[in-house]
């Protein structure tokens, strides 16, 4: 009878604390979930309309057309210390951080009519001792306050890995889901970011975990271990925040929503991924299912990297199902699928070829003769500090069009 009555309690303060969650979220000016919509603070139903900042605080080997080299993030800042030393590696690559997004960035994307921008980050930026994080994030997010804009943040590596692939830049092992130790690093982290931006509105919500979980048979395995590692981290983040929205998204590359039981939190919102497949309703439909059987919102945090007709097909798909949405990604070197573009570095080429080479030979005497030249190395990466500034980008008319934009 006692563990009767001790289990109502438990019911009953739980669901007091939801309460209290979403009546804080709806009283002090945040957007919010109610129902199946997101509402902003003056209780109108909101849309997200937007784009993603990829490859700026996480690298992706591909964004630099390194095809057949390095992919991870480490991988990619492997190659350059090789190429330029250590000292010089690391004083590029802050230098690159503060040129790839800038203000005349966060301007332009509020110019072309969009409302939200997700920005994926390394866990390694709010690790004890750096302070790059903040520093880096504190800016665009007043830039995006000025433009009317919100913010998602996304963890696109947590600590170990949620699917050992080069994007999480891990070690080829989501160990996230077997080692306390990760979890614990990972609701710390969110902890930390949390108590950070709990006061500031222009942060619509926290994107928990990046694409968890691949569809690879053998890690499935997992699948059951997803919502137990989502309940930690929200809960390390309601200890500090009970304002901003929680976004989980699905299993296996954010595709999967049957690894969810019943929304165990009253502010939350679930995201999916959606690539290359044919843009009709019974791609979507299972989201618009789950959104209506837990009367929750949903969201399409990314999709692109196709052909401009398949963009603005998936896109009306979308917003005829009123369903928000932000592309992938905003800028990308020397590629039309994106909102700008910018072009190659002088000597790139050779840096790619390097960049190849030095996968196939390893540590060689062969490798060291495929060196390009050390001007050539240095002018190439010089040039490309350069070449992302937003003065030195363009506008790709027909990526925009099919988003709804229009470009300048």
């Amino acid at each position: 009878m006692k563990i009767r009555w001790l289990a109502g309690l438990m019911t009953v303060l739980i669901a007091t604390v939801l309460m209290v969650t979403v009546a804080q979220a709806k009283t002090t000016g945040y957007v919010h979930a109610e129902g199946r919509n997101l509402v902003d603070p003056a209780g109108h139903r909101l849309l997200l309309r937007g784009t993603n900042l990829g490859n700026w605080l996480i690298q992706e080997g591909y964004m630099f057309h390194l095809d057949g080299g390095p992919q991870s993030a480490r991988e990619i800042e492997a190659l350059t210390t090789e190429l330029m030393g250590p000292v010089a590696s690391e004083q590029f690559w802050k230098q690159y951080r503060k040129n790839y997004v800038t203000k005349a960035d966060i301007d332009f994307i509020a110019h072309e009519g969009f409302n939200t921008i997700r920005i994926p980050f390394h866990y390694r930026f709010f690790t004890p001792g750096n302070e790059e994080g903040f520093a880096l994030l504190d800016p665009v997010i007043a830039w995006a306050k000025a433009d009317h804009l919100y913010v998602v943040l996304d963890m696109h590596a947590a600590p170990c890995g949620q699917n050992g692939a080069n994007i999480d830049d891990s070690y080829g092992y989501p160990w996230l889901y077997d080692l306390p130790e990760c979890q614990q690093q990972t609701d710390a982290m969110w902890r930390l970011i949390a108590a950070h931006y709990k006061d500031n509105a222009t942060v619509l919500g926290y994107d928990l975990l990046n694409e968890p979980i691949p569809h690879y048979p053998r890690l499935q395995k997992y699948n059951a271990k997803l919502e137990p590692v989502y309940r930690g981290i929200v809960a390390a983040v309601r200890t500090v925040d009970q304002h901003h929205v929680v976004i989980l998204g699905g299993a296996q590359w954010d595709t999967n929503f049957t690894v969810f039981s019943k929304p165990f939190d009253a502010n939350v919102m679930y995201t999916f991924h959606k690539y290359w497949m044919p843009p009709v309703q019974a791609q979507i439909q299972a989201y618009v299912d789950f959104s209506a059987k837990y009367d929750v919102p949903i969201w399409m945090s990314e999709s692109g990297e196709n052909k401009d007709e398949w963009v603005e097909q998936f896109r009306e798909l979308l917003d005829k199902n009123q369903i928000s949405w932000t592309f992938w990604p905003y800028k990308k070197m020397d590629a039309a699928s994106a909102l700008v573009s910018f072009d190659r570095p002088a000597h790139w080429d050779e840096i790619v070829a390097f960049a190849g080479h030095k996968f196939t030979m390893g540590d060689s005497e062969k490798a060291v003769a495929a060196r390009p030249a050390q001007a050539d190395i240095d002018a190439a990466f010089a040039d490309l500090l350069v070449k992302v500034q937003f003065a030195n980008a363009h506008p790709n008319a027909g990526y925009l069009k099919a988003l709804g934009a229009t470009a300048p």
